[in-house]
């Protein structure tokens, strides 16, 4: 497989906190990668490594063969990077459509082409028939699909998504994950953060585990959920349980 991204051998430290601890990893071509662990171990921090926010003590991030660390932000996006946040921060007072549409500018060759992948992007989301509101006054998961059309509409070909699911009822989850599924399809690269474990084990093809800015396990999903090293670090009895009382 080919790799799309190397993290080699990252630190970051924030005072004497240890976010990244020598953190290395490997992201192959238009696979599905997801990443867990306990708030504070280290998984937006990566984010904001990879994505230019901050910039690493030490080791180095190569995108496409190309170094990037220390890079800013929006360089790297210019290559094809794109992500969503935590802290969604729409324009709220400008509607869905003009929120999409302003991202697709740059990433089109003129505005009829920003404007058709902008209704694109939208019935995918099923944003459509909200593109006249105002980003204000939708709801938390609309607010969420939001973000996720504004990080797609660009063409990105490494997607990195940070708990884009927060919020979400069960029914909402399963309606995301197929979106996710479709994005992917297309030749997409994603990276996906997330607590919610059973759409991890879903959709992830693999997973990454971080604790305390350590990768203390990688592998298939199946594998990740029988560590004993993840359940005593993250996932807890209660999950193993679960597990085997679901088994198909």
């Amino acid at each position: 497989m080919k790799t799309i991204l190397k993290v080699e051998n990252v630190t970051k430290r924030f005072g004497g906190v240890i976010a990244l601890n020598n953190v290395s990893v490997d992201v192959y071509e238009k696979e599905f990668l997801g990443i867990i662990g306990p708030n504070g171990s280290g998984k937006t921090t990566l984010f904001n490594v990879i994505t230019g926010f901050i910039k690493p003590d030490k080791g180095r991030i190569i995108y496409m063969d190309k170094d990037i660390t220390g890079m800013p932000p929006y360089k790297i996006a210019r290559l094809g990077v794109a992500r969503t946040f935590q802290i969604m921060k729409p324009l709220e007072n400008l509607s869905v459509y003009d929120n999409v549409l302003i991202y697709a500018l740059p990433r089109s060759k003129d505005v009829d082409e920003a404007r058709d992948k902008t209704e694109k992007v939208l019935s995918l989301l099923d944003l459509w028939s909200r593109r006249d509101v105002l980003a204000k006054d939708l709801n938390a998961v609309e607010k969420r699909r939001l973000e996720l059309a504004r990080a797609i509409v660009g063409d990105p070909k490494l997607l990195l998504l940070d708990e884009v699911l927060a919020g979400h009822s069960p029914a909402e989850i399963d309606k995301t994950l197929a979106i996710l599924k479709k994005i992917h399809e297309s030749g997409v690269t994603i990276m996906m953060i997330e607590h919610v474990m059973r759409a991890i084990m879903k959709i992830s093809e693999r997973v990454i585990v971080l604790n305390y800015g350590n990768v203390i396990a990688e592998g298939p999903p199946e594998k990740i959920s029988k560590d004993p090293k993840v359940i005593e670090a993250y996932l807890g009895e209660g999950f193993k349980k679960y597990l085997e009382t679901n088994k198909t």
